[in-house]
């Protein structure tokens, strides 16, 4: 469990940066609209990364002590990727929907390259 908040301290950092490039994006550039997609969406998708961590602790709390165990919180976290969508189907002038779409993967993609070089690292 300690590693889990190891990693997710790592790609909160990587996200906050990536907001960052988002922001200078939106105020240096003309696409305004796409760097706020990629940010809300990379919001959500850290909401969502936040909330899988949580409930995976309160799984292996619940299997240790012999509890019965419901789900992974997966209905909250589609809710939060359609909210995030619907914003920006309801602001289109303001927000990209593929933008959106794409910033919502951005935390699982850092993931996936964190593992990648955790194991080249240590082999």
């Amino acid at each position: 469990m300690v590693e889990m908040h190891l990693i997710y301290r790592r790609i909160k950092k990587y996200i906050l940066l990536f907001l960052l490039v988002c922001a200078l994006g939106w105020g240096f550039t003309t696409y305004q609209q796409v760097f706020a997609g990629l940010a809300l969406g990379a919001l959500c998708g850290l909401f969502n990364f936040w909330n899988l961590i949580r409930k995976m602790e309160s799984f292996g709390r619940k299997v240790e002590k012999g509890q019965k165990v419901r789900s992974l919180g997966t209905l909250i976290r589609f809710a939060s990727a359609v909210l995030g969508v619907a914003l920006a189907l309801t602001y289109p002038q303001y927000i990209s929907v593929g933008g959106t779409i794409i910033g919502l993967m951005i935390p699982y993609v850092l993931l996936l390259v964190d593992r990648i070089v955790f194991h080249l690292k240590n082999q």
